[in-house]
Parts: structure tokens; sequence; C-alpha cells
């Protein structure tokens, strides 16, 4: 693998580096393994391919409420798999605007398309100040690179 990480940056291709974890350019990424995307005031929230592969089978999706505010880096929800419960931490801060329902019925969407149809929460950005605390599409495969070799 490292000798394809090498070509890669000589050509300068974009590859994931674990062959099968994918990560989106155009979102923001949190060290907890949760993906934003902003539209305007709002974000969608999500976690990302390498944490759902990581988890394995998701069975049970706990949903925020309507309404209910939440902040950045805190856990608003979990997702429990056939391996371990992990809590999902909120990549900004606000107030949930709508839940994926869908996940009550269907908790393997998170596995299946973690960027599409497994999204958790809709947010009203508070601060958009915030996400530019986060990490881009490189900064977050660097990172989860270096958080595998680790283990």
């Amino acid at each position: 693998m490292a000798w394809v990480s090498k070509v890669a940056s000589h050509l300068k291709l974009s590859i994931a580096h674990r062959g099968f974890a994918s990560v989106v350019k155009d979102l923001k990424y949190c060290e907890s393994h949760e993906w934003v995307k902003v539209d305007g005031g709002s974000a969608t929230v999500g976690i990302t391919d390498h944490a759902q592969d990581h988890l394995g089978d998701v069975v049970y999706v706990e949903l925020p409420e309507v309404g209910a505010t939440v902040t950045q880096g805190k856990s608003f929800g979990a997702v429990e798999s056939v391996k371990a419960t992990s809590d999902i931490n909120s990549p900004v801060s606000g107030k949930v605007v709508v839940v994926n329902e869908e996940l009550s019925n269907s908790p393997g969407l998170v596995n299946a398309s973690p960027y599409g149809d497994g999204w958790i929460m809709k947010v009203e950005i508070g601060n958009s100040g915030e996400v530019s605390s986060l990490m881009d599409s490189d900064q977050y495969s660097k990172f989860c690179e270096e958080e595998d070799s680790k283990h």
C-alpha cells in the first residue's frame, strides 16, 4: 500500500488510503468521525464512512429531538452496532430542525450510505465560525490514516 501512496502523491492523485473508506471533498469533519455539510445557515450531519466501517453493522440510531439544542463537540445521540455503542457528537452548535426518521426503521442506511441516505440530523447553525475549526477532506483522510496506524 505504501508504494501506491507514493505513486499517488507523485501523480497528484487522490486515493482512499484504506482502499474502502471514502471521504467526500465538500464536507467538513470532526476527530470523532462525524461529517457536516453546510448549506447557508443550515447543516446536515452524519457519521463518516470510516466510523461506520469500524462500528460494523448498525442496528440502532438514537436520534435527537427536533427543537433540541446541540453543542459543537458534545454528544447528541448514539449509534449502536453489533460491535459497540458510540456517542455521536455534533460538529456544530445550533438547533435541530429535522432528524432522519428513516433510520428508526432502517438503521443500516448509516452503513450503506453514510454520506447520503444515512444522514442523521439537520441543524440551524448557531455560530458559523465553528465550521472553520473542522477538518477538510484531506486533513480528515490524513487523520484517519494516522489513527489507523496506531491500532
